[in-house]
């Protein structure tokens, strides 16, 4: 298929050149003439702005729209909409709010334009791993999109079935989802970052207790100098608690033991406030998110060792730098 990749960061030129990769044909776009000079490079068709993207590609169109969420994303759309015939498609796959989206497809809608929202995962692993994706859109255009889709994913590779899956919709196995209607795809992925929030801080509170056990405080015959790097790989072989991000962790770890290049001056980039609205909107408890989303709040006064170690996980899969101070 022959699509439009609008933004081409990170996230956007690693599913350009994935999609390239499986046969698809990219008219890449960005505002920063290098990023698209580079692409072009790799065998995409340059475009110089949002008309050029238009005039080259056939209808129906398809625009692929990967910036970060908010003013970015609502002003690429916008004029899109200005440019764009009844039957093209507009794909949001970036971090949006999941209200945006449903207000976004119904104004698309009433001019013929189909929407889609596309939560992705798998940062800038997800060129060579695949990208993990939660999709909201009508079923037909979603139907219409699934070799885009099935080229981004990772695929069943090595994964062991889930008994009991037989018969249930073959999609998710292979990694992405129609999730539902608009607005589905970014709330699935929203929560799916509000517990990765959880996640995080869990190993990192954990891995402060560790270190703390070395502390002056403690009696001397229970004071454990313990080796953080070879505990993070250690839990990595085998544990209950064996996950991508302690992967992560344990990389960062075994490069500094001390993450002295990180501060702990933690980022968030909004899915884990608004997972929690959601929560208070359903009158749903979310005791360890908010208390994970807090944390992050709490870190920019006070940094902690588990705080460098989010950090580092945050640098790990995303490519993402600490907040200035």
């Amino acid at each position: 298929m022959k699509l439009a990749m609008i933004g081409l960061g990170r996230m956007g030129a690693g599913i350009a050149r994935r999609l390239m990769q499986h046969g698809h044909e990219i008219v890449g776009y960005d505002r920063d003439a290098k990023a698209v000079e580079t692409l072009a490079g790799d065998g995409a068709i340059a475009a110089a702005s949002l008309e050029d993207v238009v005039a080259k590609l056939d209808g129906p169109r398809i625009f692929w729209v990967m910036l970060p969420a908010g003013g970015p994303t609502e002003s690429t759309i916008e004029t899109l909409s200005g440019l764009v015939a009844a039957d093209d498609i507009i794909i949001d796959g970036g971090n949006s709010f999941y209200k945006d989206d449903i207000r976004r497809a119904k104004g698309l809608a009433e001019k013929g334009i189909h929407y889609v929202d596309v939560g992705t995962s798998g940062g800038v692993w997800g060129l060579e791993r695949g990208f993990c994706m939660m999709i909201g859109g009508d079923a037909d255009t979603v139907t219409l999109l699934d070799p885009i889709f099935d080229a981004l994913a990772p695929g069943i590779g090595t994964i062991s079935k889930t008994p009991g899956r037989d018969d249930a919709d073959p999609r998710p196995e292979k990694g992405y989802i129609h999730a539902g209607p608009a607005g589905a795809g970014h709330f699935v992925k929203m929560v799916h970052n509000g517990i990765e929030y959880g996640l995080m801080a869990a190993y990192a509170e954990g891995f402060d207790v560790l270190k703390g056990k070395a502390s002056e405080k403690l009696a001397e015959d229970e004071r454990f100098d313990i080796n953080l790097p070879d505990v993070a790989e250690v839990w990595r072989r085998g544990s209950v608690i064996s996950s991508w991000l302690l992967d992560l962790g344990a990389i960062g770890l075994a490069k500094d033991h001390k993450l002295d290049q990180f501060t702990g001056h933690v980022a968030d980039s909004g899915e884990g406030q608004w997972t929690i609205d959601a929560a208070m909107e359903e009158a749903v408890p979310a005791y360890v998110l908010s208390a994970a989303l807090f944390a992050r709040y709490r870190s920019r006064v006070e940094h902690t060792f588990g705080d460098k170690l989010l950090s580092a996980m945050r640098f790990g899969f995303g490519g993402h730098v600490e907040m200035p101070q």
